[in-house]
């Protein structure tokens, strides 16, 4: 038998033990009364993920991207002014998703590593009615964190809508939806949720709802529009059969586990921990003298980590790396993706798993010439394990 490779990319992550269970089981109708009460749980538990008790969650069957869209899909009317907050390649993909739906776009930008400073945002803001705001709280390319509680505050005051991005932080940094005023967030099943790929989640607040029912004009996807799928999932919560397209039923019913692990550990623990890890991993870097994409410890995100390559050591080392056991992502932003590499840090991740990935970030250097004290790396890790 081989040996089993360690993933520690930003997405898709380690699966728990009871989550693979869960995609093993019989297969059940969706109209199932245990899958609808499976489906049940996952909505309500939701609200506690996201820290929404007003929200509306919607669960359906497709990728992050699928997520971006049914967001703003809802939202937006052709001609609307939207604001993208642009912090790397994933603003850039709501931007472009928001023009295919008519939305006149413009974005505050910042130099990759960087977030826009609040006071561009304002002005940007107090320039012109804008419809929705939208912040990617993580960016998975660049790993750079975004200020969303302020970001949403800005935005309430100038009278647009919040859409934040969480497919690279919900479940990993700290997000309080409703205490904050963010009208929706968003999300995918396969990051720090702990569950399979294929699942979009999207929670909507009273405003954003609320714009919804106000539009003038048809959502223009019929797959995405919320007018289909809330009848579906307010049947679904009350444990009553309903369609409109069939449900991912397996990947559901691991995502009721997921959300269910989550909540027993606490959200306020969950952020606690991925901090802890997070400086623990950076503190195994900077003792084999790595600097890091984001520009500041104020903007690194604790889902993953961005890190550069050092001088003469190019993209070979995610391969080196490999072949100490643990799996790492190359880098992804257009501009800057052959000088770093991702480390992801999130969900079912623990102290010993970080320790297997700086490890392996150690033996990989040294097997391409770029030496170190042995074990400096690991004994920084350790100290910063133990704060």
């Amino acid at each position: 038998m081989s040996e089993r490779t360690l993933l520690m990319i930003p997405g898709p992550i380690e699966l728990e033990p009871a989550v693979t269970h869960a995609m093993g089981d019989r297969q059940r109708g969706h109209l199932d009364p245990r899958f609808m009460a499976a489906f049940s749980r996952t909505l309500k538990g939701l609200r506690g993920v996201f820290l929404a008790p007003s929200a509306q969650p919607f669960v359906v069957a497709g990728s992050g991207t699928l997520a971006m869209e049914l967001a703003v899909a809802n939202v937006v009317e052709p001609g609307e002014a939207a604001l993208v907050v642009n912090t790397g390649y994933f603003s850039d993909r709501m931007a472009l998703i928001l023009e295919r739906y008519g939305a006149q776009v413009t974005h505050v930008r910042a130099p990759p590593g960087e977030v826009p400073s609040l006071d561009d945002v304002k002005k940007v803001l107090a320039s012109a009615p804008f419809k929705v705001l939208t912040v990617t709280h993580v960016d998975t390319s660049t790993g750079v964190l975004a200020p969303v509680e302020a970001l949403a505050a800005l935005a309430k005051e100038h009278g647009a809508l919040c859409v934040v991005d969480g497919v690279c932080s919900v479940g990993a940094e700290a997000l309080r939806m409703e205490d904050w005023g963010v009208d929706v967030a968003l999300t995918a099943s396969q990051k720090a949720l702990g569950a399979p790929p294929g699942l979009a989640v999207v929670l909507a607040g009273p405003r954003a709802l609320a714009a919804w029912r106000a539009r003038k004009t048809p959502v223009r996807s019929l797959y995405l529009d919320f007018g289909e799928w809330l009848p579906v999932h307010e049947a679904y919560e009350a444990e009553k059969p309903a369609y409109f397209a069939t449900p991912a039923v397996q990947l559901v019913s691991a995502l009721d586990v997921s959300v269910a692990q989550l909540l027993q550990e606490g959200m306020e623990p969950r952020f606690a921990r991925h901090v802890r890890l997070a400086k623990a991993f950076r503190a195994g870097m900077k003792a084999l003298e790595l600097s890091f994409l984001p520009a500041r410890d104020e903007v690194m995100a604790h889902a993953l980590s961005a890190v550069r390559y050092p001088k003469g050591v190019d993209a070979g080392l995610v391969k080196a790396i490999a072949a100490q056991g643990v799996t790492v992502a190359g880098g992804l932003h257009p501009q800057l993706k052959a000088t770093y590499f991702r480390v992801g840090h999130m969900g079912a991740v623990s102290a010993s798993d970080v320790l297997a990935v700086v490890g392996a970030v150690e033996r990989g250097l040294a097997q391409l010439g770029a030496t170190h004290d042995r074990g400096r790396a690991m004994a920084a890790v350790e100290r910063a394990l133990a704060l």
